[in-house]
């Protein structure tokens, strides 16, 4: 029980990774806030975490929205008295090449991975600052490392993500507060289970271990990154891709 009487918040915790981290975090002791914007896999999802006997608030949250952020991480506080550990995993894609991309995708795509992470960030930090412990571990991609055709939007939130976990790991060292990033690699989820066959074989021939991870290989990283056994770390990269970016 790595995670006994701690708090976890999760933004994107109703489903695929976030749900993963959050069952994780549960069976390792923590109390859970999941934020979602899809409220009836929200409740779905805060209820199977329940029945481990963990207590978990499920709120309906737009990330890219400041006071619906602050006014949801209050209300954690006033439920869950504090906040030990953020995850911002909240995310999605909205592909296509550069010179077709219209400029609604691209602010889309920045406001939700960037800016929410921005968002709750700011909010849950000040709560930390004040506890002067915290860990915070944002959810990044190996896309933001090495870039990918089709997706110039979102490497460049996620890099934009990689820059600024740096940046908060040194504003926050001095409080106790460690702030990490995972950069995943083709990870089994309901996105690359819509990939034809043969896609998915390409994207295996370029991984060394010749496999795509599964959602448990990241909510492991995320344990470590937010566990005693990591509480020398900050400002990392942690990259999980079986040797995809290297």
């Amino acid at each position: 029980m790595q995670l006994a009487n701690q708090v976890a918040l999760i933004t994107g915790g109703a489903r695929g990774i976030g749900k993963e981290i959050a069952a994780l975090f549960a069976r390792e002791g923590a109390d859970l806030a999941l934020f979602d914007v899809n409220a009836q896999v929200l409740e779905q999802t805060a209820a199977e975490l329940r029945a481990l006997g963990r207590r978990v608030e499920g709120l309906v949250v737009d990330v890219t929205n400041a006071s619906a952020v602050d006014e949801a991480v209050s209300k954690v506080l006033d439920k869950l008295s504090k906040i030990d550990i953020l995850v911002n995993n909240a995310g999605i894609t909205h592909d296509g090449l550069v010179v077709r991309m219209e400029e609604s995708q691209w602010d889309r795509v920045l406001d939700i991975n960037l800016k929410g992470t921005f968002l709750c960030t700011r909010a849950v930090a000040k709560a930390m600052l004040k506890a002067r412990r915290g860990r915070i571990v944002s959810i990044a991609s190996i896309v933001g490392l090495i870039g990918n055709p089709g997706q110039a939007n979102y490497a460049a939130s996620k890099a934009g993500v990689i820059g600024m976990t740096k940046s908060v790991a040194k504003e926050l060292a001095t409080r106790g507060i460690t702030c990490n990033a995972i950069a995943p690699g083709f990870i089994k989820t309901e996105m690359t289970d819509r990939l034809a066959d043969e896609a998915k074989q390409r994207l295996r021939a370029l991984i060394p271990m010749g496999t795509l991870g599964e959602p448990s290989d990241v909510a492991q990283a995320a344990l470590f990154l937010v566990s005693d056994a990591a509480r020398y770390i900050t400002g990392h990269v942690l990259v999980v891709d079986g040797g995809l970016a290297m």
